[in-house]
């Protein structure tokens, strides 16, 4: 078991360093940077609440639904990010590995799970899900925001990678709670 163990954290420090891996071009670097450096911020509690409550207020329908469908998903997935962050208390890979690269504002809060990655998830599936119509459009501009957070989160040193894939999970889970039950007449 201990072997198992072993193996799994080893390939996921290894996919960390490729994630967290900086080119040796400066061009590519400074834009990689800016984009994740700026997409990482969709996933914040400021754009995800504030964006999902304007949406709620402001537009019609189904978008306003949608709002309110996110808004509910942001807020409810926190819950189980915090009671985990205190239970396992995982430190952040740059507080833990040596050679990381990390972003200016480095967070001390506990690493597991990513709480941009839950919140970008929990407030794009009802958005995703507002017309049928428009999925097939908007599905891949999900995945590139959507996965694009999560890899910032790598890229920046301030998750490994089991912790931006169970807060996708976390956030698709209640996004789809809050979206069926919105559903219900």
């Amino acid at each position: 078991m201990e072997r198992i163990r072993h193996l799994l954290q080893t390939g996921e420090q290894r996919m960390l360093f490729w994630a967290n891996r900086r080119s040796m071009n400066a061009s590519v670097n400074t834009w990689l940077g800016r984009w994740l450096g700026t997409v990482t911020h969709m996933g914040g509690a400021t754009f995800t609440l504030v964006t999902a409550l304007l949406l709620g207020l402001l537009a019609p329908p189904p978008w306003n639904t949608a709002g309110w469908q996110s808004l509910a998903a942001v807020a409810i997935s926190h819950i189980p990010v915090f009671i985990v962050k205190r239970k396992f208390k995982r430190l952040r890979p740059y507080q833990k590995l040596e050679k990381v690269n990390i972003g200016r504002k480095p967070l001390v809060d506990p690493s597991f799970p990513s709480g941009h990655t839950t919140a970008v998830f929990a407030w794009m599936i009802p958005l995703l899900m507002a017309e049928a119509s428009l999925m097939p459009l908007l599905l891949p501009l999900a995945f590139i925001i959507g996965t694009s957070v999560a890899w910032s989160r790598m890229y920046l040193g301030l998750h490994y990678p089991s912790d931006v894939a169970v807060g996708g999970l976390l956030g698709t889970a209640t996004a789809l709670g809050s979206s069926y039950i919105g559903w219900l007449p």
